[in-house]
């Protein structure tokens, strides 16, 4: 057996008794507790950055595309689902599916408020079972084959505004030349928590607005494209390869450049906080392992009066900052991972969903990033525990075993 280990095992932990028991136990709490928090503020961070995103691609895709125009109106240019793109889509691996879609600006009329908004309309490849989860009364609306059901969803928020509940009758005035209006119905309310879609978007029918406009019946405003995969600078090539000339690209994370920007800046403040966590855990590791050697001094000038060498010794404290990292560690681990799991299971904390646009704290399992804490925190650790180990080359014999 190794003798360095062999004592470090001795001395550590319950079997050192009194004062060194206690500096074991403060070690291990505080390195468990900056392990469990960096795990849970990840674990946070990269719930909330999903659960926001992914909010932002059920509602627009991951990507659109679009006839190019010089205008910058709410409503799109109309061009053909005999396109090329929407022909060879199937071809990229990395496309989940497509959903057609247009925009058309108008008013509601309540009993008492006008209400200016944007209908998007969608079409029978419109992903029901993605949007369901936003929906918070009523039901979804009815796509027809042939003609229109003449219903929609409005938001809460333009809901309340309006004082419409679900199975109200309202009228929708379009603006266009002529003007012209649709008397329809009121058959579910959705909510995202995300100003951007919830102040102005009402769900409508597709055909509604193909109608309006005079398009024919294979016309589309655009093309929300979903895809696998996080989007990349890939994917964006790949597609462009396929596209028609007449019709652009647009990725989301640039068309809501505001709400992704505000995400990544999470990163730095979590960033930040974790690196003090970090650093004030690893050198009270090794302040702590400080005072056990000045706390075992006395053993120090024992074993060197018996001829160990001073690279035994350090050694000897060396694998017993090792034993508490260890320790640490894993109680760490377990705290986090523990409290994660309980709170992505029962949704124990709730959240002001008007202030952090969810009803709850949201939980991501990101297991390389979670290894990286523990491999970060090993390294670190163990590099920082050489620098007290130091003072016992410097350490008399006679000196020390005098020492009390």
């Amino acid at each position: 057996m190794n003798l360095s280990y062999f004592i470090a095992k001795r001395i550590s932990f319950r079997r050192a008794g009194g004062f060194s028991a206690t500096i074991h136990g403060i070690a291990v709490g505080s390195l468990a507790l900056g392990v469990a928090v960096s795990i849970l503020a990840f674990m946070v961070l990269g719930g909330f950055q999903k659960t926001v995103a992914d909010k932002v691609y059920g509602f627009t895709g991951h990507y659109q595309v679009q006839r190019f125009t010089m205008s910058n109106a709410f409503e799109e240019a109309p061009f053909s689902l005999e396109s090329d793109f929407a022909k060879n889509y199937h071809n990229l691996d990395f496309v989940e599916r497509i959903q057609s879609f247009a925009h058309k600006a108008a008013l509601i009329k309540g009993d008492q408020e006008v209400e200016g908004i944007l209908m998007k309309g969608v079409g029978q490849d419109f992903d029901t079972l993605t949007f369901k989860k936003y929906l918070v009364s009523g039901r979804l609306i009815k796509i027809p084959e042939e003609g229109t059901s003449n219903e929609v969803m409005l938001s809460r928020l333009i809901a309340n505004r309006l004082l419409l509940n679900v199975g109200d009758k309202i009228i929708l005035y379009f603006v266009q030349d002529p003007p012209r209006y649709r008397r329809v119905e009121v058959v579910g309310i959705y909510e995202t928590f995300l100003e951007n879609f919830d102040e102005k978007i009402v769900i409508g029918e597709l055909q509604t607005i193909r109608n309006l406009n005079g398009w024919k019946p294979e016309q589309v405003g655009g093309l929300e494209v979903f895809v696998k995969e996080q989007p990349n600078s890939q994917q964006v090539s790949e597609m462009e390869n396929i596209l028609d000339l007449d019709l652009k690209l647009i990725n989301s994370q640039d068309k809501y450049l505001e709400i992704f920007d505000w995400l990544k800046l999470l990163d730095t403040n979590v960033y930040v906080f974790i690196t003090l966590i970090g650093f004030v855990a690893v050198f009270n590791m090794g302040a702590i392992l400080f005072i056990l050697i000045m706390e075992r001094t006395q053993m120090i000038g024992l074993l060197k009066a018996l001829g160990a060498k001073n690279a035994q010794i350090r050694r000897i404290f060396f694998w017993n900052g090792i034993r508490i990292l260890g320790r640490g560690l894993l109680i760490g681990n377990a705290v986090g991972l523990g409290l994660g799991f309980l709170q992505s299971t029962f949704n124990l904390i709730p959240l002001d969903a008007e202030s952090y646009y969810m009803s709850y704290v949201p939980i991501d399992w990101n297991w390389p990033v979670f290894i990286a804490i523990n491999l970060g925190i090993t390294i670190l650790t163990a590099a920082v525990l050489w620098i007290p180990v130091i003072v016992i080359s410097r350490v008399n014999p006679i000196q020390s075993i005098r020492f009390d």
